[in-house]
């Protein structure tokens, strides 16, 4: 499915068990804000999620490098206000979280904090020290640089929060499309058709 900005995960796939009747699941879930590839499990196949819920996944994003939020993204509020960086600062950022790195997982999150969602939390304005997550930066490329505002195509290990990289840089999310998830494009989203367990299967490495 390509998820449109608005509904949660979970209600993309409430929508698609309702309408076909049959078990749902999904194999990683994107915020409410974010568009872009929602791999939907259907039936038997939801069986199958751990072979799914690993995979690398690819971004596409624009960082607001003028502002950090409280929550990595537009719908947060700002609480440091900066001067954009030079590009060769950018640059030097940049570099810094190429590879393997740790990462501050955003408190409006939905990692669990002493049993109870971080969001939830950071919702009812309790503050907590959130936990910090290795991940792989595979590739960060700038596509382009405006304004203050960078377009930033990224390929990262499974379970990175490209919120937590934007704030890292010193911004927040504008935008977030996750394009590919493994072998699975968003240019292949369709409602309307299926792809086969063991057609999804041969594809895995």
């Amino acid at each position: 499915m390509d998820k449109p900005t608005g509904p949660t995960s979970f209600a993309v796939v409430a929508e698609i068990r309702r309408r076909t009747g049959a078990r749902t699941g999904h194999a990683g879930t994107l915020d409410p804000f974010a568009t872009g590839l929602l791999l939907v499990l259907s039936g038997a196949a939801t069986k199958l999620a751990s072979c799914f819920v690993g995979l690398d996944k690819r971004y596409s994003t624009e960082v607001d490098l003028s502002a950090i939020t409280s929550t990595g993204d537009r719908e947060g509020k700002v609480v440091e206000v900066a001067e954009p960086p030079a590009e060769g600062e950018l640059e030097r950022r940049l570099a810094l979280l190429r590879g393997e790195v740790e990462l501050p997982i955003p408190a409006a999150s939905a990692i669990k904090i002493g049993g109870e969602r971080a969001y939830r939390l950071h919702r009812r304005g309790v503050e907590v020290e959130m936990p910090l997550r290795r991940s792989q930066v595979h590739a960060l490329d700038v596509i382009a640089y405006t304004d203050g505002v960078v377009r930033l195509d990224l390929r990262v290990s499974s379970g990175t929060y490209v919120r937590a990289i934007a704030a890292v840089l010193g911004g927040h999310c504008r935008t977030l499309r996750r394009t590919e998830v493994g072998p699975f494009s968003v240019d292949e989203s369709d409602p309307e058709r299926m792809i086969p367990p063991d057609e999804a299967l041969a594809r895995l490495p």
